[in-house]
């Protein structure tokens, strides 16, 4: 593989944020049942952040999806398509490693064919 290729099955964690726990929770239903994702995590937060000049803080809901590179770029227009806010936070962070045991299951639950256990 030359150094510009992606590896098709490295690991990568998405990153969103949401405005409600039921918005949240139907995304990452829907990124794991369609094998986008092996997991997502959903934890609520309060975020601070400038929009349109003015300083917010709100609470929402954060998505923690881990997939590999091969889903990305799907997992990332399927949060798009089923995001409400004008311009979503999505996230896309390299993983440098893990337990072997843990990212073979993340590549084989993110694999089309029958679900894994």
């Amino acid at each position: 593989m030359s150094s510009t290729q992606i590896d098709a099955d490295a690991p990568c964690l998405l990153t969103t944020a949401l405005g409600t726990e039921d918005e949240a929770e139907a995304l990452a239903g829907a990124l794991v049942e369609s094998r986008l994702a092996a997991c997502v995590q959903v934890t609520q937060v309060r975020s601070f952040y400038r929009w349109d000049g003015e300083l917010r803080r709100e609470p929402e809901w954060v998505l923690m999806v881990k997939t590999r590179a091969a889903c990305a770029a799907q997992a990332q227009a399927l949060i798009r398509e089923r995001h409400s806010y004008q311009t979503p936070e999505i996230l896309q962070l390299p993983l440098g490693g893990g337990l072997p045991e843990y990212l073979r299951w993340l590549v084989e639950a993110t694999t089309p064919g029958p679900a894994s256990p």
